[in-house]
C-alpha cells in the first residue's frame, strides 16, 4: 500500500457489493444489461492486461499508456464484476469462500508436488 494514499477502512466483498448497488441507484440510473456488463468486463480486463504487459512483460509503453494506474485498472475490473454479481444475485463473499474450499480440496498437494514450481 502506498503511504501517501488515504487510509481507508477495511471493506468486505459484501460491503463492496452494497456500495456499488447504492452508487448505481444514486448516480447510475440503472445497471447496464448483463451482456453489456460482460462486454465492459472484457474491455476492462484488456486494459489491465495492456498495463501488465507493458509493466511486467516485454512490450514498451506508448504515450497513451503513460499515467495509467495498475490499481485503478484492477478496481475497474472489480467494479464491473461486482455489478454482475449484484445483477445475477451472486453473493461474492459466499461464492469466493466455496471456491477457496474447492481449490483447497482439489489442489492441496498438486502444486507442492509439481516439479515445475520447485
Amino acid at each position: 500500500m502506498n503511504p501517501s494514499t488515504p487510509n481507508y477502512p477495511p471493506m468486505t466483498l459484501e460491503d463492496a457489493q452494497q456500495q456499488v448497488d447504492q452508487w448505481i441507484k444514486t448516480y447510475g440510473v440503472r445497471y447496464f444489461s448483463e451482456l453489456t456488463n460482460l462486454a465492459i468486463l472484457t474491455e476492462e480486463v484488456g486494459e489491465l492486461a495492456r498495463i501488465m504487459a507493458r509493466t511486467y512483460g516485454d512490450q514498451s509503453f506508448k504515450k497513451s499508456d503513460l499515467g495509467k494506474d495498475l490499481g485503478d485498472e484492477m478496481a475497474d475490473v472489480l467494479w464491473v464484476l461486482l455489478c454482475l454479481a449484484n445483477q445475477t444475485g451472486v453473493d461474492l463473499a459466499e461464492a469466493f469462500q466455496k471456491n477457496l474450499e474447492k481449490k483447497t480440496q482439489r489442489d492441496q498437494n498438486r502444486h507442492k508436488e509439481n516439479p515445475k514450481l520447485q
